[in-house]
C-alpha cells in the first residue's frame, strides 16, 4: 500500500465517526446539517480513492475480506447519500456513516495479497458490480426495517409527539422500505444470474453449491416470498420488518460471514 494509505484511512474513519456520533445526539442536531453533509462528501470522497487503491489499484481485482467489507459499506454510504436526496431515510444514516467508518480500516486490519482469479473478465465485473449494489440496497433496507422496529416499540410505548418531531409516518416510512427491497431484489436476481451465466462461461458448468450460493439463493427466496405476501396478502408492519431483517441477515451470510470464516478463520 503506498505511504499515505494510512494516514487517509484514519482522516476518513474520523470524518464518518464524527458524522455518527452528531446524528447519533438527540440535541444540537440541525444547527450542524451543512457541517453533517460536508464531512459525508469528504469521508466518501477519500473512501473512493481508498477503494480504488485497495480494490482495483494493482492491476487487478483484490477482494478478500478486508476489501469486501469496506468496498460494501462505501457503496451502502453512496447509495444512501443517492437514495436519501430523493426517499426521506431518517435514523439510516448514523449506522451507515458508523459502520462506514469502521469498514474504511479493515483493508489495514486484514489485507489482501491475492487477486481475485478472472477479475479481469467483463462477465465477472458486471456481477460483481450488480451483486455490490443488491447487497448494499438491501443492506439500507435492513436498517430501515430495524429502524422501523425500534419507531413502532416506542409508539407502543407512548412516546410523545415531541421525541418524534421531524419523523415521517410509518406508512411512509414502509412506502420506502419496499421500493428498497424492489430494487435489491431486481438487482440480486440478476446477481444470481449473471453468476450463472458466468460460471457458465469460464467452467462450462452452473455456479457450484457454495455455502455462499445457498444462503444467496435462501435469501432471494425469503425476499421473494415477501414481496409475493406484500402484493397478494398486503403483508405490512412487523411482519414484513421481521421478514426483511431475516432475508438480509442471510445475505450478511453469504457475502460477509463466509468470507470471514474462509479466508479469516480457515486460511483457505
Amino acid at each position: 500500500m503506498p505511504y499515505f494509505f494510512l494516514p487517509a484511512s484514519l482522516i476518513t474513519a474520523g470524518c464518518y465517526g464524527l458524522v455518527a456520533w452528531q446524528l447519533f445526539r438527540k440535541a444540537n442536531t440541525k444547527g450542524v446539517s451543512l457541517g453533517i453533509s460536508m464531512l459525508v462528501l469528504v469521508a466518501l470522497v477519500l473512501h473512493t480513492g481508498l477503494v480504488g487503491i485497495s480494490v482495483f489499484g494493482q492491476g487487478a481485482v483484490h477482494l478478500g475480506f478486508g476489501n469486501a467489507v469496506s468496498l460494501l459499506l462505501w457503496l451502502s454510504a453512496l447509495v444512501y447519500g443517492l437514495a436519501s436526496l430523493r426517499y426521506a431515510l431518517p435514523g439510516v444514516q448514523a449506522w451507515v456513516t458508523a459502520l462506514a467508518a469502521i469498514g474504511v480500516l479493515m483493508p489495514l486490519i486484514f489485507p489482501d495479497a491475492r487477486p481475485v482469479p478472472f477479475s479481469n473478465l467483463p462477465g465477472f465485473r458486471a456481477h460483481l458490480v450488480i451483486s455490490l449494489l443488491a447487497f448494499s440496497l438491501l443492506f439500507l433496507a435492513a436498517l430501515q426495517a430495524i429502524f422501523m422496529t425500534a419507531f413502532e416499540k416506542r409508539l407502543h410505548k407512548g412516546a410523545s409527539a415531541a421525541d418524534l418531531t421531524g419523523l415521517p409516518p410509518l406508512l411512509t416510512l414502509e412506502a420506502v422500505l419496499f421500493r428498497l427491497i424492489w430494487a435489491g431484489y431486481i438487482l440480486l436476481t440478476l446477481a444470481l444470474a449473471s453468476g450463472i451465466f458466468f460460471s457458465e462461461e469460464v467452467f462450462g458448468k452452473a455456479i457450484p453449491l457454495t455455502h455462499k450460493t445457498i444462503f444467496a439463493v435462501l435469501s432471494w427466496i425469503v425476499f421473494g416470498v415477501l414481496l409475493a405476501g406484500r402484493q397478494i396478502w398486503g403483508w405490512r408492519g412487523r411482519l414484513a420488518l421481521r421478514w426483511t431483517i431475516f432475508g438480509f441477515v442471510l445475505l450478511l451470510l453469504a457475502y460477509v460471514v463466509s468470507k470471514f470464516v474462509i479466508e479469516i478463520l480457515l486460511h483457505r
